[in-house]
């Protein structure tokens, strides 16, 4: 909050992540029922729908910006800026493979999606190209830093490190 006067967020439904599946799925290969558990006890232990609304209050407090992106016409995960195309990918597929500038680079899906939206329109429903085509080497460099210290840390299996 210190760096910054505006700060963007995805619109969740944390209610929804936190139901059970309602088909019931038989595994092929042990023949056994697959569990329907969600993400419940992760989000009560992480909280991170509290941690937004904290930040809404301390952000308007200080007289800063909150600002919350349409996440179904925006489909941060989905978009590649260099092609202009967006790609459904599985929530497992936790990095991005492109081609930029010739040669084949992997990118951390969560840190390009804030990427993303960090380069929305005003609309907030949009991605201004032009902004991710200006920032995207700084973008690339941050986010190369980024990857080798979350690396040494060894304990972030969850994004794919």
């Amino acid at each position: 909050m210190s760096q910054c006067d505006t700060v963007k967020v995805e619109t969740m439904c944390f209610k929804a992540l936190q139901k059970r599946a309602k088909e019931t799925k038989i595994s092929e290969s042990t023949g056994k029922f697959i569990r329907k558990k969600r993400f419940g006890k992760s989000l009560a232990n992480k909280a991170p729908s509290m941690f937004l609304i904290i930040l809404k209050n301390k952000m308007l407090a200080r007289g800063g910006l909150y600002l919350e992106v349409d996440t179904q016409s925006l489909k941060a995960s989905q978009y590649n800026h260099l092609n202009k195309e967006y790609s459904r990918k599985k929530l497992s597929q936790r990095w991005n493979h492109f081609v930029y500038k010739g040669d084949k680079i992997r990118i951390q899906r969560d840190l390009y999606s804030s990427f993303l939206i960090k380069n929305v329109n005003q609309d907030l429903k949009t991605i201004d190209n032009e902004a991710c085509v200006n920032g995207f080497e700084m973008f690339l460099k941050l986010h190369d830093k980024e990857i080798d210290r979350l690396d040494r840390l060894k304990n972030l299996s969850s994004i794919g490190i």
